[in-house]
């Protein structure tokens, strides 16, 4: 195998209200705390058991953190890929930290946000150019659809 790959896909809830700031060189990020959740029901006892998982996301596209900065909000279901990353800093006290973060740079990252039609729903098609009669809506049900059971495969 040649190279290596470093890609992180979350589908998941914003924990909080996303943190806009600008970089030293005038750039805007944006801080996501995405959440990630695992239920199942326990084998033993029947009881329905959840993990979550909480996860840090730094956005430096520009682009993909304008529209974090416009349209995220607390709640909000996003799908996103990045790449994993961890850096050194130092806290307030002079001790060394390291934190791993999910970034996404201006190559190889997208956001879509996932949230139903809503009240975030009519200024999303308004800056990704989606047109009102979504193609959606024209799909035919499953149960409408005239299928060939004799599939030879």
């Amino acid at each position: 195998m040649a190279g290596s790959v470093n890609k992180v896909i979350l589908i998941g809830n914003l924990g909080s209200e996303p943190e806009v700031r600008v970089s030293q060189d005038n750039k805007k990020l944006v801080r996501l705390s995405i959440a990630t959740s695992e239920n199942w029901k326990d084998k033993v006892s029947g009881e329905r058991k959840s993990k979550t998982e909480w996860h840090r996301v730094v956005i430096f596209a520009s682009g993909l953190a304008d529209i974090a900065e416009k349209y995220l909000k607390k709640g909000s279901k996003v799908y996103l890929e990045g790449q994993l990353q961890t850096r050194k800093f130092n806290d307030q006290a002079g001790n060394e930290k390291y934190t791993t973060e999910i970034v996404l740079q201006q190559y190889n990252s997208s956001l879509h946000l996932l949230d139903s039609k809503g009240e975030n729903y009519d200024n999303t098609e308004k800056i990704l150019n989606i047109d009102d009669k979504t193609a959606v809506d024209d799909i035919p049900k499953m149960d409408n659809l005239d299928v060939d059971d004799d599939v030879p495969f």
